[in-house]
């Protein structure tokens, strides 16, 4: 760029992120002579580099979050410098230059997050400052003079110092809007000076040690004053000087020894945030009513009751937050009912025994926290006609009616509640009052029509428009998005909801990341994420970044910037785009995680195609023969040399010619001409041919074969002779082979490379995830075998009649080309081999028939991935033993290597492996301590056929395990369940309409993950909840039929088993709780359509 002549143009340039540590810095910089800003934040500088010296024209200069200890150099030579903002860097008093006070137009120095003890000196010349931040440090005093001249001041931060003291110069800044001096130690400050700042909008005095005896009498003067913090001080009571604030809008008062409030807080007319939590308070006062404009209440942990909430608190129109956690009440005002806008409600750990029933008709609310109120019963949901939704009657009473129960059970499921509505006869009312304001409405409606009618009418026959009369829309606005359909990437209702939203890029395409996995990024991956808000005024507000590792490939950064910018028009959202790299996320990133970011090596495939080396075996060959040369291949070791001989030696890339001190010339030019041959048609000529005498060879040549020899010997006899070669036809086993067939055993089809593959099934319990396996099975007739046994003799070859069973297995991971590849090639082979006798039964993971799991005898094993053979397998595996219901579907199952699935009421198995080839590692089977024996003594035979006397093997009972190599190999000691209860109680049902009608259906005690439709609703019984879990393909019909049908569900179970009440848990596809999730064996995430 250098050579274009471009540098002394640019304006401005932000280098941050990028290593500038031990001198690195670009020298080109001091080509940019026009530069008016440069930003240098996270650069690892330790010093300022002497380049800035060449930028005369410098106004604005960041250098935050660095290692800086000085600060001398060359800003004093920069007239033009405005600004500069050196935050978190290791700055002494000794390192902050005297001269650069004397700029003439500083007026920005933010100094804040370092080690300062006092006040830099000459700080007191800079006449134009008007931005000062010198927090966080640990400043004792300021100097009485510091202010003199500083009159300009529009925003200082003096907060956490160690400051007991203000200079009376501080009055002098009348020009003040912004003062915060958080968190020092200002016993002894009487704030004397504060009613002569009239500019003053923003004052924080948190934790200041602010008490009635040193607070000011009067702050009348402060008319511009907005927002007020006095968090965590003593103050017994509201400060008389705050009622004077007419246009007070935020204020502060948590954690005080407040007790009561006066009347006078009706003159806070403009209050929009009251903050009183942790205060002593017993009651708030009627005038709080009075309070039009508060949007945001919090009254936490103080002591108010029932008779502490005023009754007209449903006057607060405006009121959309209101907190009173940790308090005593019983009840709450009807009033806060009346409060329309209210959408976050939180009444946790009081004594609430129930709530108003006005509480349904809040239709804005989005937030009702009412946990810890062990006695609280909930109203119920006025009936408005429910009945003829859908032409159903969902009561308890009509549905034990048709079951045919008696007339006194249905007269007591009734229980006699009055028919009475009182909420009914208010919204009548109310329709009412508002019938007569909609007339005189749709009266000043008339009115303005005719009016808008009369002039377009005018303007009609005048025919002249003027052009200015015409208001043209922005020119952002006149841009048309291309109709682009967003639905393949992001699901409908996705950031509608506050919370956080992870992506992760797999093969172009963004991937749902479970909830559990926030924070935790590959490092060779990309991701997206969503964070979902409400803003200040209510509304849903979105920030969305892309986050790119340090190993990531170009189609993974590519794809994450573009999905970024999808998701961004998906949501409508005016927000940017913010790139996030590994090891420099902002702070604003980081928090959105609560500052718990961890990184994983590794991360999945690129989605280019990836081109592979090719690998050559290396070899040694001795050439032989006279005429026409052969080469034989001989051990590659140095032994197998003989000096009468020419020896070629091929690595692939490197081919060696060695010529032995008694070989011939001629054999050497051959086998040169051969090399060169190879080279040509094999090698496409990369190879390199070096040729080498007796006594010549380098390092590298012996090092292939092992080390150089002592002496090269005679060893090939005189009347050798070579091997005559023989040409086989190799293929693998197929299904045309049907000799290798036998009806006594069991055969699996590895179609995992669409290629078909024939394995005996030796071990053929053992089966994986990402594969598709067939396993033929023949049932012979009994009768036509006893028949044979009593035929005639002279029949030595009787014909047996059987039936063969083909026995498709899919795992969860497997796609669909395996089981087309069998139903257009395999299977048309089988019917050649059967004629008449073949049964094709296809069966996906863990949703096996009985006949089937019968063949395995309890022994069906599942593992993760692909079949193959003992590649990088030095990662502990877990394996969870559970039966669901018979014995017959018992199933041992790969799951992820944490202590927190383990369980007391199963067995385990846990893989240790070692690095080492004399002991591959232990294996270790953990039986809990309220285990079956059975299930243990069958733990133990699966640990010995699933491994070989290579590994150590032991049986440990909970609470003896050692910690090596177990609670190193799985991870570290978590907290698990040490019950099962819920398995005695599992139940699992499918309301759908799929038929045209709704229904309901139970699946068998052995159901699994794979049971839940996503198009359809599931609920699941554990005997303490029932969660109707919603999938992301749902209707609303289905959804209204399912909550009912839950509704009866649990007052059924309720008269049926008093002693296990169930409560209603709401559950969404991809958020689903660990209550829910251990009911299914081997849960994991929710699989994607196969290909």
């Amino acid at each position: 760029m250098a050579a274009t002549g471009v540098l002394p143009f640019i304006r401005g340039v932000d280098l941050s992120g990028n290593d500038f540590k031990g001198g690195y810095f670009p020298e080109h910089v001091k080509s940019m002579t026009s530069l008016r800003w440069l930003k240098l934040n996270r650069t690892g500088l330790c010093y300022l580099p002497e380049e800035l010296s060449s930028l005369q024209k410098l106004e604005h200069l960041s250098v935050s979050h660095n290692s800086l200890t000085t600060l001398h150099g060359e800003l004093s030579g920069l007239p033009n410098l405005r600004a500069v903002v050196a935050r978190a860097n290791n700055l002494k008093n000794s390192g902050v230059p005297d001269d650069i006070f004397q700029l003439d137009d500083l007026s920005v120095l933010d100094l804040s997050y370092n080690q300062l003890t006092e006040i830099p000196r000459d700080l007191e010349n800079s006449r134009n400052m008007l931005v000062l931040n010198l927090g966080h440090n640990s400043i004792g005093n300021i100097p009485n003079q510091l202010f003199i001249n500083l009159t300009d001041l529009l925003y200082l931060d003096l907060s956490d110092n160690n400051l007991d003291s203000l200079p009376p110069q501080l009055r002098r800044l009348v020009h003040l809007q912004t003062l915060i001096l958080n968190n020092n130690p200002l016993m002894h400050a009487q704030l004397r000076q504060l009613p002569a700042m009239v500019a003053l909008q923003t004052l924080h005095l948190r934790n200041t040690q602010r008490t009635q005896n040193n607070m000011p009498t009067s702050l009348e003067g402060l008319t511009n004053l907005a927002d007020v913090d006095l968090s965590c001080n003593d103050l017994t009571r509201v400060p008389e000087c705050l009622y004077s604030l007419a246009n007070l809008k935020r204020l502060h008062l948590s954690s005080n020894q407040i007790s009561e409030l006066s009347l006078c807080i009706d003159q806070w007319t403009k209050l929009e945030t009251l903050n009183l939590s942790r205060n002593q308070l017993t009651s708030l006062p009627s005038a709080i009513c009075k309070l039009s404009k508060l949007k945001k209440l919090y009254v936490n942990s103080n002591k108010i009751d029932f008779d502490g909430l005023p009754s007209g608190v449903g006057k607060l129109s405006n009121l959309v937050e209101f907190m009173a956690a940790n308090n005593n009440l019983e009840l709450v005002p009807e009033g806060l009912c009346r409060c329309g806008k209210l959408k976050k409600l939180v009444l946790n750990k009081n004594r609430l025994v129930t709530l108003p029933e006005a509480i349904h008709f809040l239709t804005d609310l989005e937030v009702l926290d009412v946990r810890e109120n062990p006695n609280l019963v909930m109203p119920p949901k006025p009936v408005d006609r429910t009945a003829e939704w859908y032409n159903i009657d969902f009561s308890l009473q009509n549905q034990l009616r048709l079951a045919g129960a008696s007339p006194a059970t249905v007269a007591a499921a009734g229980g006699g509640n009055s028919p009475r509505d009182h909420m009914a006869r208010k919204m009548r009312l109310r329709r009412r009052k508002d019938s007569a304001q909609d007339d005189q409405a749709k009266q000043v409606l008339k009115g303005m029509s005719d009016v808008a009618q009369e002039k377009n009418k005018s303007i009609e026959e005048s025919g002249d428009l003027k052009s200015s009369d015409l208001k043209t829309k922005r020119w952002d606005k006149k841009l048309e998005k291309p109709p682009l359909d967003y639905s393949e990437f992001f699901l409908e209702d996705v950031g509608q909801i506050p919370g956080v939203t992870v992506w992760q890029i797999e093969n172009f395409i963004p991937i749902q990341v479970d909830e559990a996995f926030h924070g935790k990024f590959y490092e060779a991956d990309c991701y997206i994420v969503l964070k979902a808000f409400l803003d200040d005024n209510g509304s849903l507000n979105w920030e969305i970044y892309y986050w790119i590792g340090q190993e990531a490939t170009l189609d993974k950064k590519a794809g994450s910037a573009i999905h970024a910018v999808n998701l961004r028009n998906y949501l409508g959202a005016e927000c940017r785009t913010i790139r996030e790299e590994m090891g420099d996320e902002s702070e604003e990133f980081t928090a959105v995680f609560n500052n718990e970011i961890s990184y994983i090596e590794g991360g999945t495939a690129s989605g280019f195609y990836s081109v592979e080396d090719t690998q050559y075996p290396t070899r040694l060959y001795r050439v032989y023969g006279k005429k026409n040369i052969r080469l034989e291949s001989v051990p590659l070791k140095a032994s197998s040399l003989d000096p009468r001989f020419v020896f070629l030696v091929d690595t692939g890339l490197e081919i060696y010619i060695w010529r032995g001190g008694n070989a011939t010339l001629a054999s050497t030019t051959k086998a040169r001409l051969f090399a060169e041959k190879i080279n040509k048609n094999e090698r496409k000529s990369k190879a390199e041919i070096t040729t080498l005498m007796h006594n010549q060879e380098p390092p590298e040549f012996w090092e292939i074969l092992g080390g150089q020899p002592e002496e090269i010997k005679k060893h090939v006899p005189d009347d050798f002779t070579p091997v005559r070669p023989k040409l086989y036809k190799v293929r693998e086993w197929s299904i045309g082979c049907c000799a290798f067939l036998s009806k006594n055993h069991l055969f699996r089809c590895d179609l995992e490379l669409v290629e078909t593959k024939l394995f005996r099934a030796v071990a053929f319990q053992e089966l994986t995830s990402r594969p598709l396996y067939w396993v033929p099975v023949e049932y012979e007739d009994d009768q036509e075998k006893d028949k044979e046994k009593e035929g005639d003799d002279e029949d030595k070859q009787p014909e047996e009649d059987f039936q063969c069973v083909v026995y498709f297995w899919q795992g969860r991971e497997a796609s669909n080309m395996g089981w087309l590849t069998f139903t257009f090639s395999l299977q048309k082979k089988f019917e050649s081999l059967f004629p008449g006798k073949l049964e094709v039964v296809r069966m996906t993971q863990q949703q096996e028939n009985l006949k089937f799991l019968s063949h395995f005898k309890r022994k069906f094993i599942i593992h993760k991935g692909k079949r193959k053979l003992k590649v990088d397998s030095v990662q502990p595996s877990l394996y969870h033993i559970r039966t669901n219901g018979s014995a017959l579907c018992t199933r041992t199952i790969q799951i992820a290597t944490d202590s927190s699935n383990l369980n007391s009421e199963f067995c385990f198995i846990l893989k240790v492996p070692f690095e080492s080839t004399d002991n591959q590692g232990i294996v270790y089977t953990w039986v809990g301590r309220a285990a079956d024996p059975d299930e243990a003594k069958l733990a133990e035979d699966i640990m010995n056929n699933m491994f070989d006397d290579t590994y150590s093997k032991q049986v440990i009972n909970e609470g003896e395990e050692p910690e090596n190599f177990f609670w190193v190999g799985i991870g570290s000691q978590k907290p698990y369940d040490e019950d099962a209860e819920y398995m005695k109680y599992a139940r699992l049902f499918r309301c759908s309409n799929e038929k045209g009608y709704f229904a309901i259906s139970e699946k068998c005690s052995d159901f699994c993950q794979d049971d839940l439709a996503d198009d359809d609703i599931m609920l699941l019984d554990n005997g303490k909840e029932v969660y109707m879990w919603v999938g992301t393909q749902t209707s609303q019909v289905e959804i209204k039929l399912s909550l009912k049908a839950c509704q009866v569900y649990i007052q059924h179970m309720r008269s049926k088993d008093t002693e296990q009440p169930r409560k209603l848990r709401l559950v969404r596809k991809g958020n689903e709780p660990h209550c829910f999730t251990r009911c299914f064996h081997a849960w994991s995430a929710f699989k994607t359509a196969p290909a």
